[in-house]
């Protein structure tokens, strides 16, 4: 058994343009939201993808090189690695909590199968589950062309049955608008405990797209996030079945 919760079915900063150089707008705590719809970017199908990655330090122990040798090596940051199952035991779930305008509530996650829809309500739909990390991680679509039918969207990131492994991991949730610059979230706060976290929230505020981040770490599971943000779904115990794992 997992431990890990089961649903149960029961101020705007603006961005005229990303990096130039990568295409990308960041969100971070002093530039925490965008407006998709001010960007011409809320039509079509929007990606929402996560992927993460290690520190070196971490895969093997430290590596030790002689700082009299190579003296500036201390000042570079440490190396970053690709992840495979070999190098750390953790796996990272995308998942997004949904509530529609006719205040229809639920959950899209890979645990318990709920992939969700984007053709049909919730609008929301899980391609799959990715349990290594591998470059094309895990993606979410949300059809912005039924908009109107969304009242916000919270994408959250949680550690499936494993020791939390979020200070170890370099995470980064990546939206994908059908125009103009990609919006990127970094997971880069240390949160050695933590098992889930909201990432971002994206909602319709008098028909506009707002893109707002989030980057709340809790140490327990999906319940926990619903608490702190009020969504009043009832959750149970659950676990991935092989075929799932």
């Amino acid at each position: 058994m997992g431990l890990l919760d089961g649903f149960r079915r029961g101020r705007t900063v603006e961005f005229d343009s990303g990096n130039a150089a990568t295409n990308a707008i960041e969100l971070t705590k002093r530039h925490g939201q965008v407006s998709l719809t001010k960007q011409g970017a809320a039509t079509g199908h929007l990606r929402i993808n996560l992927a993460w990655r290690m520190r070196s330090s971490d895969i093997g122990g430290p590596q030790r090189e002689s700082l009299l040798r190579h003296p500036l090596k201390a000042l570079r940051p440490p190396e970053v690695m690709g992840h495979t199952q070999s190098m750390v035991n953790v796996d990272l779930d995308l998942g997004c909590l949904y509530e529609l305008q006719d205040g229809t509530k639920g959950v899209v996650q890979p645990l318990g199968g709920y992939f969700g829809d984007v053709n049909a309500p919730p609008y929301v739909k899980l391609t799959g589950d990715d349990r290594f990390g591998s470059g094309s991680g895990e993606t979410l679509y949300v059809n912005l062309d039924q908009r109107e039918a969304i009242k916000r969207l919270l994408v959250f990131v949680y550690i499936y049955d494993q020791t939390p492994a979020f200070d170890r991991t370099q995470a980064v949730v990546t939206l994908y608008p059908t125009s103009g610059p990609r919006v990127e979230i970094q997971l880069d706060e240390r949160h050695p405990q933590a098992r889930s976290c909201a990432v971002v929230m994206i909602e319709n505020v008098k028909g506009e797209m707002i893109v707002r981040r989030e980057v709340k770490f809790v140490y327990g599971f999906q319940a926990e996030l619903d608490r702190l943000y009020g969504w009043g779904l009832q959750w149970g115990r659950g676990h991935k079945t092989k075929a799932e794992r």
